[in-house]
């Protein structure tokens, strides 16, 4: 991905604040927007964390209770209410079937995907812009996606394990194969940052020439578009069993990364900051390379790749709670759901009865919305 190709040629801290021993003025801190500053523990910075989580808490039951109201077929209220309602065995109404599937079996799964798809990728990309102290870091850039769509068209193109995988079994395969390529390259190495940055953009290339071969050695036009649009995102094929899926492991993903909130702290000053600390910088970084790994592996497959979630979010966040992980995680989690779940929403409802891919969206929202925080950061 784009991202991935411009991550290589860009230091760690392009963005990122350096060091707290490369001779700053003693007593100085890097403002709350930058990611690698000391923790804000005042007061003030701890309510204002406190009542952003509240208010995106607040904003995400109201924005999946919207969406699910949004789409070609006009749904009211009181027939989300009544859909609710019956399946909780309240004594109301019962929506007539048509109705009722469209709520309960399209809409709703779909706009819960959005939810967890989007907290997944912003945290991930939360946690590896501090793990490799780059700026431009994002889901992708360990080349997961990229082997995510060797593997779906594996399966779509060469028909290879299409009885036995599926598209969404074949995208996690090459994403875990891509991720396991990666480890195997980096083996010798300390998990130095640059290392893996560098690693990352070449592991995902080489999966994306191979998924250019395949296609046009092998597709027809017909089933071109169709890995294209699959490609750039959709939340369309959401159903109840891979909305389980993504709901298992994410929390657990989430959870994991919030435990190491006080490692991450320390690695984004660097590795020798972090050892001084007592943190086991190898096995802390990897740990995390894999808890990421993981995580986008399973949004990637369940509904293709979607970029920007990962990178602009996680820099918006920081910008409004600071650099502390312990709050910028929850913080990113919720800010990436609703973003996702909106995102999606304007996707399904900008062309109706057309639907937009939802990658090209976040593309078209993200890229002035990260210009913009580049422009109050003084970058521009």
């Amino acid at each position: 991905m784009a991202t991935e190709q411009a991550a290589a040629g860009h230091s760690a801290d392009l963005l990122l604040p350096p060091p707290a021993a490369s001779g700053s003025r003693p007593g100085s801190r890097p403002a709350a927007g930058d990611a690698g500053g000391p923790p804000d523990t005042g007061g003030a910075g701890a309510v204002r964390a406190a009542a952003f989580a509240l208010l995106g808490a607040g904003v995400l039951a109201a924005s999946v209770a919207a969406a699910v109201r949004i789409g070609t077929a006009d749904v009211g209220w009181t027939d989300v209410a009544r859909a609710f309602g019956g399946r909780l065995g309240l004594p109301v109404e019962p929506l007539p079937p048509l109705l009722d599937s469209l709520v309960w079996d399209l809409r709703l799964p779909r706009v819960l995907m959005a939810a967890l798809v989007g907290a997944s990728l912003a945290v991930c990309g939360a946690v590896l812009q501090a793990v490799t102290r780059n700026a431009l870091a994002d889901p992708y850039l360990l080349g997961v996606s990229s082997g995510a769509s060797t593997g779906a068209v594996t399966v779509v193109v060469l028909g290879i394990g299409s009885h036995a995988l599926g598209v969404t079994g074949g995208a996690l395969v090459g994403a875990l194969v891509s991720f396991a390529l990666l480890l195997l390259l980096l083996r010798r190495t300390g998990l130095d940052s640059s290392r893996i940055v560098l690693t990352g953009v070449v592991v995902g290339q080489l999966f994306t020439a191979l998924t250019s071969l395949v296609l046009m050695a092998s597709a027809d036009a017909d089933t071109t578009r169709a890995v294209t649009h699959w490609l750039l995102g959709s939340m369309a094929p959401a159903r109840w069993n891979t909305v389980a899926v993504c709901a298992a492991v994410t929390p657990l993903g989430l959870a994991a990364a919030w435990l190491c909130s006080t490692a991450l702290d320390g690695l984004a000053f660097g590795s020798d900051t972090a050892a001084s600390l007592g943190i086991g910088v190898r096995h802390t970084r990897l740990l995390l390379l894999v808890v990421t790994a993981v995580l986008t592996a399973v949004a990637v497959a369940t509904v293709g790749a979607i970029g920007f979630a990962g990178l602009i979010v996680p820099h918006g966040v920081r910008f409004l709670v600071g650099p502390l992980h312990r709050v910028l995680l929850p913080c990113t989690a919720l800010a990436g759901a609703v973003f996702l779940v909106w995102t999606d929403a304007l996707a399904r409802a900008a062309f109706a009865p057309r639907e937009v891919p939802v990658g090209v969206v976040t593309a078209l929202l993200g890229v002035p919305l990260f210009l913009l925080v580049l422009r109050r950061r003084g970058e521009l």
